[in-house]
């Protein structure tokens, strides 16, 4: 069986589960739902990154232990995936031991190569970046990204030697051009490489609260080389090698724009020195803006994407996620731009198809749905919506997919407009023009399911079929003419009321 992984970044502990972390994680599981419809073994993971400086300052603040700290906030995460419906294989937690095994073995592999040496650094460092800058990249003397102060640094570090590798870097992305999606990002972490690689630090001595240095205890792991390799430490480097040979090495790391130099630049180099496999891939998206701003703490304009799952429900908010943004561009969330695409695609579009096919199947057909017609003529859309929904997917393009598969949708409804089934008298016409469009609601609720999983269950059991919509495997499901027909159709309560923005 073909093997799929995908990774999210791991989200840090000082922040509450917000919209920004939802959207990479609802990415990330909507590609995992997609391949698993493929009949792939898929392995997503997702975790906490819960060591360093900033985590110590809050636990300390919070006149807590930094363990105890963490175990209040991880557990917050995996609340909120699992009331987004976030089907991940596996949540690590970069305080565990297995992880810690992974980041010494790391650690221990790249200074042998030579790659790591004392050395002492002297300069300016964001501790929530925790980052390092030099005076020309910062903004009025601020952090470009969190816009507060940096602090002036000056302690003894290993460093990795990340400049030796530039010309090994440019190599490898020059013979992998597909590597980082969509293109556009891919071609800024060329220009951060092309633009010359400073060596960065990997350790402090100023915090106890991280995974000690192998080799010497008193510097702990600097939160790049800890926090990256919960990537291979979550599969078993370090504690199992068959697996990690399994496993590794990943598909694509799904990530921020704002960590393309770590993930695309210094986690490369890294795995280089250390003589393993890189990731196939990157996927790099945009950020989910508000009020123009990237979503933060420090900001405080982050959205709590658990106070809108109340109001559209989790497919609603999983498939404005998807569908509003093009992945890899920045969106700006609105309230008003969730419930316009709520109304529009899923109650208008989806909601109505089903509701209307079913109240005609229910009058005219004595309830039982009739088979499809070979010759539909909604059978070329639904081959063409395959298509373009399976191209999107494989592109990292979910807005694009989804497009795809509504253009199902709206064939089907413009193919009842012409035709007003409910106009005729019952007979063979009706029971062709139900037998197809129910069919297009069978092939739309398994192209539909990576993004809305409750509705393309709800929709395949009203229109009568039994089973699990995740079991169908493609493309065979998507073929045309798979409904049996025969079968009771069920017109139920409608499943998206229509929402107003509140007075």
């Amino acid at each position: 069986m073909t093997k799929f992984s995908l990774t999210t970044p791991i989200y840090y502990v000082t922040a509450k589960p917000h919209l920004g972390h939802a959207y990479t994680t609802i990415v990330g599981d909507a590609l995992a739902r997609w391949h698993r419809l493929m009949g792939e073994d898929v392995f997503y993971l997702t975790g906490t990154d819960e060591h360093g400086l900033k985590v110590q300052q809050a636990a300390e603040a919070a006149g807590m232990t930094p363990q105890a700290f963490v175990d209040t906030i991880a557990p917050q995460y995996e609340v909120a995936w699992k009331k987004l419906n976030i089907s991940n294989d596996d949540f690590i937690r970069t305080s565990e031991p297995r992880h810690y095994a992974g980041v010494a073995k790391l650690l221990q592999a790249c200074y042998d190569a030579g790659d790591i040496e004392l050395d002492v650094y002297t300069g300016l460092y964001c501790v929530s970046c925790e980052e390092y800058y030099t005076e020309e990249e910062l903004i009025g003397g601020l952090c470009p990204i969190h816009k507060i102060p940096v602090q002036s640094v000056d302690e003894e570090n290993y460093f990795f030697r990340l400049s030796r590798f530039q010309d090994r870097l440019l190599d490898w992305y020059g013979s992998h051009p597909d590597a980082m999606k969509p293109e556009f990002r891919g071609n800024e972490a060329i220009g951060l490489i092309k633009g010359g690689l400073r060596d960065f630090s990997i350790s402090r001595t100023s915090l106890s609260w991280g995974i000690p240095i192998p080799w010497d205890a008193k510097h702990v792991a600097y939160v790049w080389f800890d926090a990256l390799t919960n990537y291979m430490s979550a599969v078993g480097y370090g504690t199992d090698d068959a697996r990690f040979a399994d496993w590794w090495p990943v598909d694509y790391h799904l990530i921020g724009k704002d960590i393309v130099r770590h993930h695309c630049v210094y986690w490369p180099a890294m795995l280089m020195s250390a003589g393993i496999d890189l990731p196939k891939g990157w996927g790099i998206g945009g950020w989910l803006l508000s009020g123009g701003e990237k979503m933060s703490k420090t900001t405080g304009n982050v959205v709590n994407p658990l106070d809108l799952v109340d109001d559209v429900g989790v497919d609603g908010f999983r498939y404005y996620v998807l569908a509003e943004t093009a992945y890899g561009q920045d969106g700006d969330f609105t309230y008003e731009g969730l419930l316009g695409r709520y109304n529009s695609d899923l109650a208008n579009n989806l909601g109505n198809l089903l509701s209307r096919v079913a109240t005609v199947v229910g009058k005219k057909c004595d309830g039982i749905g009739p088979a499809p017609a070979a010759d539909s003529p909604l059978a070329e859309a639904a081959a063409s919506a395959y298509d373009s929904t399976a191209a999107a997917w494989l592109a990292l393009q979910p807005s694009r997919a989804l497009e795809a598969t509504w253009s199902l949708i709206r064939a089907t409804n413009a193919y009842l407009e012409t035709n007003e089934p409910w106009k005729a008298e019952p007979g063979e016409a009706v029971d062709r023009m139900m037998g197809d469009a129910l069919e297009a609601l069978r092939i739309v609720a398994v192209l539909a399911s990576p993004a809305v999983p409750e509705t393309a269950q709800a929709v395949w059991e009203r229109i009568g079929l039994t089973g699990l919509v995740t079991d169908q495997r493609l493309p065979e499901a998507a073929a045309w003419g798979g409904y049996p027909g025969g079968v009771a159709v069920t017109k139920g309560a409608p499943m998206f009321p229509r929402r107003q923005l509140p007075a």
